[in-house]
């Protein structure tokens, strides 16, 4: 049987933080570069494109926040909301940024409909910290507040999620991301500092809430809680040195995260810093479930890259797996026949899906199947797991939701008859068995 069919059966200097704090929320939101360091050796503050930082207050010493669990309204896309479960009203809920040897209290009010905890995915603490319910702590019930307080020991990239009935609570969403930078830095100074989350959902066509039950055919994948074209840019200057933190806690898959135009070094996981010596270039980095992988790269060239998961169902939006094979089918007697009962009918898919997302058909309430977005040239028929690397030479002046403005002649267009002639090209022997 399987796991399916078994279910189914402090003061004015802390409020003057907070204050600078909601700025840098607004131009994260606005895909602004960071205006501020949060760190010492004036380490760059992480940024989290579509989402926010916990603010953190100075209590005797101790950096405390607070974080609610609770059901939300949460938009993917324009024209598809869902019911799901966050933190502080999102999902992912608010990234939490400190520095190493920091002491921190978080204080977390369930306002789910069932108990729940909170896990610290990856860091070392003390064992009643861990948020394991029955494990490590008792469940927190509904109304209720616990605190969990410990020293951040080790720097990196880490992630939180619940920790109790887990198959509905992290596939509702309640998951975020947890950063803590060196006290010394690390490495080359980076001027960028992204992270991205990436997480999985099966919403059927007109549902109000996604499926927890699922255990394939996740139809909407998203960067921190967005499916393209609602995710966020990622603006830097060209020459910069960029650094991206990946976190995957999705429900089931692996993802093999691409990025156009450059190369890049794997430089930690959610395990610790790979030394300099063990890495090397890559263009596309697998992020596991429950694991955090962290790239950095200098971009060499200016322009729009597209930044994406490779496997092509998570740049789509709710097709459905279970359609049969229809390229090169001749369905000229089935249309006819289906147009005198359903005028207008048109069989799908017989040269391919391209185009689908941009004809603007009639679809159930609250869903996007095969949508995608405009594009500078012409439609984009990449969705979901999908957003935009932007290089820019002066990224602080630069539009974040502008297009790059390509040079003449750079651009790849028609082949004139007479460059094809000078080259040598048929273009009619293209098809032809080489000899």
């Amino acid at each position: 049987m399987d796991r399916r069919s078994f279910i189914h059966a402090g003061g004015l200097a802390a409020g003057a933080a907070l204050i600078t704090r909601g700025v840098a929320h607004a131009q994260e939101r606005a895909g602004a570069p960071p205006r501020r360091t949060s760190a010492p050796g004036a380490q760059p503050a992480v940024v989290t494109p579509n989402g926010s930082t916990l603010p953190l207050r100075v209590v005797d010493g101790v950096k405390v926040g607070h974080l609610v669990a609770g059901p939300l309204e949460h938009e993917f896309a324009p024209g598809l909301k869902c019911e799901v479960w966050g933190y502080n009203g999102s999902t992912p809920g608010p990234t939490i940024e400190a520095v190493e040897g920091d002491r921190l209290r978080i204080y977390v009010t369930n306002s789910l409909p069932e108990a729940s905890t909170v896990h610290w995915h990856g860091l070392v603490l003390p064992n009643g910290m861990d948020g394991v319910s029955g494990l490590n702590q008792r469940p927190i019930p509904p109304g209720e507040t616990y605190v969990y307080e410990f020293v951040l020991r080790y720097p990196g990239t880490y992630m939180y999620h619940s920790h109790f009935d887990e198959m509905t609570q992290i596939a509702l969403g309640a998951v975020g991301m947890f950063v803590v930078h060196p006290k010394r830095p690390r490495g080359p100074r980076v001027d960028r500092d992204f992270v991205l989350m990436t997480h999985e959902w099966k919403i059927n066509a007109g549902a109000r809430r996604p499926d927890p039950n699922a255990m394939s055919d996740f139809n909407v994948l998203t960067f921190n809680g967005k499916s393209f074209p609602a995710t966020a840019p990622l603006l830097v200057g060209r020459g910069e040195r960029v650094r991206i933190r990946l976190g995957n806690l999705g429900p089931m898959d692996h993802h093999p995260i691409h990025l156009h135009g450059l190369s890049f070094q794997l430089t930690a996981t959610d395990g610790g810093y790979v030394p300099e010596s063990a890495q090397y270039p890559e263009t596309t980095v697998l992020v596991p479930v429950g694991s955090t992988r962290v790239i950095e790269f200098v971009p060499e060239e200016a322009g729009d890259w597209a930044v994406h998961c490779h496997m092509t169902h998570h740049t789509m939006m709710q097709m459905g797996h279970g359609l049969p094979n229809m390229v090169g089918a001749d369905t000229r007697a089935l249309d006819r026949r289906m147009s005198r009962v359903m005028p207008g009918y048109m069989t799908m898919g017989t040269t391919g899906m391209g185009g689908m997302g941009e004809m603007q058909m009639a679809m159930p309430a609250n869903s996007l199947p095969m949508r995608g977005g405009a594009g500078p040239f012409s439609y984009i028929d990449m969705g979901g797991m999908f957003t935009v690397l932007k290089v820019r030479d002066d990224p602080d002046k630069a539009d974040p939701n502008g297009w790059y403005a390509h040079p003449a002649g750079t651009v790849a267009g028609p082949a004139s008859a007479e460059r094809m002639r000078a080259d040598g090209i048929d273009p009619a022997a293209g098809g032809k068995r080489g000899g």
